[in-house]
């Protein structure tokens, strides 16, 4: 404890303290339970009726089952300490705060939610600004246990050391997925998160400032706060691997969020499951702004007349096309401003008219005494659409496009490409050219993303047709209110009605669906507000679609850019972002390391500033206990070095998580070989981590992630497969919580600058 009220029993005040706290937290979790069983019946009776009633009794019961079912999912996600803190204030007024608010049946409230306004001095207030607080207490539980407490008496000097939460917290074994931070944030980060939603907020930090953690409160706040402004819309939290998303998705339900749509890079994309880009000299290309030009001519490349007038047959008919017929109405067709897709539908129009004038004069010409036969005719515009020479020649002229059709050809026919791409070297083609059908990488999903602006959705005679029965409904539903006017006005309710309403009530209901499930279906949802971690890493190509589903502008943005990969990374945020919100955001930075000792943080930076980064050195919050480790060893004794380094730091801390980092080649022989020596114990980050302590994977994984121990194999390689860039390998060193070994074959003057200074133990 701080410090503590004057007692002439510390020892008996301390427990009796404990023993009322441990009741309250009872009485807490029987409301909790209350709350649980009451939703769980409600779904209960709900899912008894059945399929019955009309379209919209189903739709409701599958409205109010689905509202039900995210209830209870929320209340069991905070049962795990549901309470960590409470405050007293100046008044005596006593406020237990948790991951939810909670109310007795009569309406009391008995536990603050951490994001209320009421909250926010259990992480905001000082002896020097108290805000009224007497005390601030944390609360340590395991499960539904209280273990301990700590309290920080304000009223007094405030102790200069961090609280024994905090540095429990920071020192606890990694178990594989991230924890909430919710009950040791401290004040520099709660003022980021409660930061209000306006415009773009930029949070720089270091290594183990938490920033991925504050990213995450941020989103759970926001939610709690303008719950009304994005009930509707919705938040979109986008990380930079699927090993991170599966690192961080249990932290929002803790937290008593279900609802963000939480996605990678890679899977931004409805239906799209990217692989990681491997090469990064064809990501780089893929990410320049100059491919957005590129989609567009190629787009534009498939919209083509045809070399020498031809003729068509129209039921027996020979019809005569002209090379400037179809540059016209491709000219017409683009003057629409209408993607390609819709755009084709005026194409055709307008060449169906054309080939309809010249038929039409076939059919019906003039008569001898110079007059027009009036005789319907409209019947040859149908012949004309459904003749297949026709069709054959206006799909050679406009075919109709899906984005990832157009992306794969594009990015596998040599032609295609040097025609839709001049701005390009020929050594650039030919580092994006690939085989046809090659499965897409996450730096293709921005150029799918803007292919499919480009074309459009594909128009069905069948959307048409469901189109035009909703026209019908719609004007039957204005003739019905129009008929009822006079009635509808003596009853009162004359306007109250809109037509579009009596004809929705006409249409059968969909499935219910959240937002969530429906934002991340639509790939033309546009959210209330986007998150984006590891924000370092986006090319241009990926920040246009980012901004695409924000047209508001309203995100956050965590990242650090001394931690970009590549060999010329970005040195400001203003140079990222002044394509897409000039002078329309503002800077915030975290200054602390929560997770990696000074000792090692020191190691990084050198490797960082000796190879020219601008590395901004957050104060540690731990010295750290062991130097990092350089071990030289040769190519032969490499698997055995490795085992051994791994089996120290079993033998010194059991339970901790050994994150291994390898890349290449590197990375296939040493899972060969640590799944033949550790069988059962080695987890590639995908899934559930459950009694696995060995964690490996690739430097470019490793990004947002920490383990207790980290073994870096070959750090050389981790630089040269980035291109030269230590940006990687920065990353990596700094994931440690505890210590960190590097393992090199490689002589002195071989290793990076910043790690020729360590003194190497030879194997």
């Amino acid at each position: 404890m701080t410090d503590q009220y004057a007692s002439t029993d510390t020892t008996s005040w301390y427990q009796q303290q404990l023993d009322e706290e441990r009741n309250y937290v009872a009485r807490l979790y029987e409301r909790l339970d209350t709350l649980r069983n009451e939703k769980k019946q409600q779904l209960v009776r709900i899912q008894a009726q059945g399929l019955q009633g009309s379209y919209q009794n189903q739709s409701e019961r599958d409205s109010f089952a689905s509202l039900y079912q995210d209830r209870i999912n929320q209340l069991d996600a905070v049962d795990d300490r549901l309470v960590f803190g409470r405050l007293d204030t100046d008044d005596a007024v006593a406020r237990h705060i948790g991951r939810i608010g909670l109310s007795d049946n009569q309406h009391t409230r008995i536990l603050v939610d951490w994001r209320a306004p009421e909250a926010a001095p259990f992480y905001q207030a000082t002896a020097a600004n108290r805000q009224e607080v007497a005390r601030r207490r944390h609360i340590m539980m395991s499960g539904r246990t209280v273990e301990s407490f700590e309290d920080d008496v304000l009223t007094s000097t405030e102790s200069a050391q961090a609280s024994q939460a905090l540095l429990s917290a920071v020192s606890a074994p990694r178990t594989g997925a991230m924890g909430d931070i919710v009950g040791t944030i401290q004040r520099e980060q709660d003022e980021i998160i409660r930061d209000e939603m306006r415009g773009v907020l930029v949070v720089q930090g270091g290594p183990g400032t938490g920033k991925t953690a504050v990213a995450l409160h941020r989103a759970a706040y926001l939610l709690y706060t303008y719950r009304d402004r994005l009930a509707k819309s919705g938040v979109l939290l986008v990380g930079p691997s699927e090993a991170f998303m599966n690192y961080i998705d249990q932290v929002l339900p803790s937290l008593g969020e279900t609802g963000v749509v939480m996605r990678s890079l890679g899977n931004l994309y409805p239906g799209i499951e990217a692989r990681p880009e491997t090469d990064h000299a064809a990501a780089e290309i893929k990410g320049r702004s100059v491919m957005q030009d590129v989609i567009t001519n190629a787009v534009m490349l498939r919209q083509r007349s045809i070399p020498e007038t031809t003729w068509v047959t129209v039921d027996g008919i020979r019809l005569r096309v002209r090379p400037i017929q179809i540059r016209r109405a491709i000219g017409h067709a683009r003057e629409s401003g209408k993607p390609h897709n819709q755009a084709r539908e005026v194409f055709v129009d307008h060449m169906v008219r054309t080939l309809y004038d010249q038929m039409r004069d076939i059919v019906s010409p003039k008569r001898e005494d110079g007059l027009v036969n009036k005789a319907d005719r409209s019947y040859l515009r149908q012949e004309i659409r459904q003749s297949r020479e026709v069709r054959k020649l206006l799909n050679l002229c406009w075919m109709p496009l899906t984005p990832t059709g157009l992306v794969d050809e594009l990015l596998s026919r040599p032609k295609y490409l040097v025609d839709a791409a001049p701005m390009l070297s020929a050594t650039e083609i030919k580092t994006l050219l690939r085989a046809p059908g090659t499965p897409f990488t996450e730096a293709d999903v921005p150029l799918i993303d803007e292919a499919a602006v480009a074309v459009g959705d594909l128009v069905s005679e069948a959307g048409q047709g469901s189109k035009k029965a909703q026209q019908r409904n719609l004007d039957t539903a204005e003739a019905a209110l129009e008929n009822m006017h006079y009635t509808l006005e003596d009853i009162g309710v004359d306007g109250v009605v809109t037509p579009e309403m009596l004809a929705a009530a006409q249409e059968p209901e969909t499935t219910w669906a959240s937002v969530a499930d429906r934002a991340q279906r639509d790939r033309t949802w546009t959210y209330g507000h986007v998150i984006v971690d590891e924000a370092q890493e986006l090319s241009h190509m990926q920040w246009r679609m980012l901004f695409r589903r924000s047209p508001l502008r309203s995100f956050t943005i965590v990242g650090d850019l001394a931690q970009a990969s590549g060999a010329d990374p970005s040195t400001d945020w203003g140079s990222i972002l002044e394509p897409f919100a000039p002078n329309h955001w503002r800077l915030a930075e975290l200054t602390v390391n929560y997770r990696t000792p000074e000792r090692i943080t020191q190691a990084a930076a050198q490797v960082a500033t000796a190879a020219g980064r601008r590395v901004t050195t957050p104060t540690a919050l731990r010295e750290g206990d062991h130097d990092p480790e350089l071990i030289r060893t040769t190519v032969e004794d490499l698997d055995k070095v490795l085992v051994t380094a791994v089996d120290q730091q079993f033998q010194s801390f059991p339970d901790e998580l050994i994150g291994v980092i390898a890349v290449g080649e590197d990375y296939s022989k040493v899972h060969q070989m640590l799944e033949k020596i550790y069988p059962g114990q080695v987890w590639t980050g995908t899934g559930r981590r459950r009694d696995r302590n060995i964690a490996l994977v690739t430097a470019q994984e490793s990004k947002g992630l920490e383990y207790d121990a980290v073994i870096i194999v070959e750090p050389q390689h981790v630089v040269q497969q980035d291109g030269e860039s230590v940006g990687n390998l920065y990353v990596a060193m700094t994931r440690a919580t505890q210590t960190l070994t590097l393992i090199t074959t490689a002589l002195t003057n071989q290793l990076p600058a910043g790690l020729r200074d360590i003194q190497a133990k030879n194997f």
